[in-house]
């Protein structure tokens, strides 16, 4: 599951993106110097991560190593509730794994906290972080924002005429959708429980109710809905910008709609676990994905950057042009556990 082979196909990447090898010790500020020395100690880590697909995961820990030659990054990329569900189970079985935690569902954070399974750790790299985002950092450094993304409309454009295309999230409800919409499932997906909790906050239950009726195909995992449309197995969905884009990128006839009612922005922290088997290797990740060359590497997957001075990537629609929507954190931790339970009587599923 760790994915080893992609990335060793992905390598490559790290000089394609223009990155050199580990900067020299001299090069590094005393906190970096000194986390990178432990961190070799250390050998390897491993990510738990529902942040990316697992190519842009791969891409990561390609750059995080030629960066810092002597520790290995070992990634399991899963849906956001797979990841948690994991965590657990490592943690009542006393075998840690992982050494970082990365989810899309902000939820999962305070529940952990109270478990006592995360390390408080306040990244020297903060100040790089745009202001905006700030805002949804946990100020007890608990868990810390290292990705940003959109959740918006999608379609396959050999099936769907940009002048036909939803507008908007209601749009999706139009009986011309039947059988053609694709989603994911808040059960699975932190992407899509915040935007279930969304658009009930806007809409009322009603929406699920009404969209039920055209029959979505339901997916776990929010990416699974580009799969979907690849596939021509339905036409529109509610998808993942960032993962749409990049598979446009490949030559597949996606595009993405900005809904006139607010594209969700997610924010995806990431938290060092309190057992975690390399933690000095931990906390140089999260610096790592708080520094440069993480964020070139997101923007080449059309992820939003989370540090100041790095362009959106293209084709890409800067968020001041775009409305924005997100529930506050106090919604998403109270409406995700409800909005699970809604689905499924909804849906059957």
């Amino acid at each position: 599951m760790r994915a080893v082979g992609i990335r060793s196909a992905l390598a490559s990447l790290c000089v394609a993106f223009g990155f050199a090898a580990a900067p020299a010790a001299a090069q590094m500020a005393p906190w970096e110097a000194e986390l990178y020395e432990a961190a070799k100690k250390e050998k390897e880590f491993t990510v738990y991560t529902s942040h990316y697909n697992t190519e842009e995961a791969a891409a990561l820990c390609s750059v995080f190593e030629a960066k810092y030659p002597g520790v290995k990054c070992n990634f399991v990329r899963t849906t956001a509730q797979v990841a948690f569900q994991r965590l657990n189970q490592d943690m009542q079985a006393r075998r840690p794994v992982a050494s970082v935690f990365s989810s899309t569902d902000v939820s999962h954070y305070p529940a952990l906290r109270k478990m006592g399974a995360l390390m408080q750790y306040k990244p020297n790299n903060l100040d790089k972080m745009v202001d905006s985002l700030k805002d949804y950092t946990d100020p007890e450094h608990y868990s810390v924002v290292t990705a940003a993304a959109l959740m918006l409309i999608t379609y396959n454009t050999e099936l769907v005429d940009e002048k036909d295309a939803p507008k908007n999230w209601t749009d999706l409800l139009d009986p011309k959708w039947k059988d053609k919409v694709s989603i994911g499932h808040p059960a699975f997906s932190g992407y899509v429980g915040t935007w279930v909790v969304q658009m009930r906050k806007l809409y009322g239950w009603e929406f699920f109710e009404k969209l039920e009726k055209n029959s979505p195909q339901i997916g776990r995992s929010v990416n699974d809905t580009v799969t979907m449309l690849n596939a021509k197995e339905r036409w529109v969905a509610a998808g993942p910008e960032a993962t749409t884009l990049l598979s446009r990128d490949k030559g597949n006839p996606l595009a993405v709609a900005y809904p006139t009612d607010g594209a969700l922005l997610m924010v995806s922290p990431s938290s060092v676990t309190a057992n975690a088997p390399s933690p000095n290797a931990a906390k140089l990740y999260i610096e790592f994905l708080l520094d440069r060359e993480a964020a070139e590497t997101q923007v080449k997957s059309h992820s939003l950057p989370v540090i100041k001075g790095i362009a959106v990537g293209p084709g890409k629609k800067p968020l001041e042009e775009i409305k924005i929507v997100r529930p506050s954190e106090e919604e998403i931790a109270k409406g995700i556990p409800e909005v699970k339970e809604q689905f499924r009587d909804t849906f059957g599923i």
